[in-house]
């Protein structure tokens, strides 16, 4: 797994019981997984099709540092799959995880458009 980025919690991520609300994580997540796939099948035309089950495994809260890492898991005709782990940066104590983010590449009408990538293909590009 890869850690691209990280995120200071702030006041303004918060909930009401004063730690991390699950709603940014997600934005987050959601986020850079996009990032990573663009930059996997080399094309800003990309969609979250499906984000399956999310285990929130434990609470961050402000100050805190999470991490957001990414590792690909499979590879269709259009859509490119991945799993995610969220971690605290200092202690390395999981906040997050996510079985399969699925990635769909798009035309310009909106529609699942061949990418012609194999998992060979996704696993020698960087980024």
């Amino acid at each position: 797994m890869k850690f691209y980025s990280r995120k200071l919690i702030k006041p303004e991520n918060l909930n009401a019981n004063n730690t991390l609300f699950g709603g940014a994580l997600l934005r987050w997540i959601d986020e850079e997984a996009g990032i990573y796939a663009m930059t996997k099948m080399n094309s800003q035309k990309v969609v979250t099709k499906f984000i399956s089950e999310i285990n929130f495994v434990s609470s961050a809260k402000q100050g805190d540092v999470v991490e957001i890492g990414m590792e690909f898991v499979g590879v269709g005709t259009t859509s490119i799959t991945m799993k995610c782990l969220v971690r605290n940066l200092f202690t390395q104590k999981t906040i997050i995880s996510i079985d399969q983010i699925v990635f769909v590449r798009v035309d310009e009408n909106e529609k699942p458009y061949p990418h012609g990538l194999t998992m060979e293909d996704i696993n020698k590009k960087t980024g």
